[in-house]
């Protein structure tokens, strides 16, 4: 069992940058592809970004591409979300999930239904 821990999320000014983090617990987090998903009030999930397990594959929703970034650091067993030129519509709970398969490439892997485990979320909000 895997245990994801989100932080960094909080109130944030339009165009503004927040850098939101995905600690896992167990020795194992090196070998998972990892997804970040958000929701917002009222809508269903979505995909963000999502990254391999070697950090040398990353993908991300059309939305996030040229302000978001995604990395790890696998010896620290965490994952960040790096977000910048935040608008009122980023507005939402953001999720970190991990997906136990070690694919060579994450590109296409926008489905919540691959992710194994999931965080509880951290709130990111978005004042204009």
């Amino acid at each position: 069992q895997v245990q994801l821990v989100e932080s960094g999320g909080g109130l944030v000014q339009a165009g503004g940058s927040v850098r939101l983090s995905c600690t896992a617990s167990g020795r194992t987090f090196s070998s998972y592809a990892m997804g970040w998903f958000r929701q917002a009030p009222g809508k269903e999930r979505e995909f963000v970004a999502a990254i391999n397990w070697t950090g040398a594959s990353t993908y991300f929703a059309d939305y996030a591409k040229g302000r978001f970034t995604i990395s790890r650091d696998n010896a620290k067993n965490t994952v960040y979300l790096q977000m910048n030129s935040l608008k009122p519509d980023d507005t939402a709970v953001y999720y970190c999930a991990a997906d136990r398969d070690r694919r060579p490439t994450v590109v296409g892997a926008s489905d919540p239904s691959r992710y194994d485990y999931w965080g509880q979320g951290t709130q990111v909000t978005v004042s204009s």
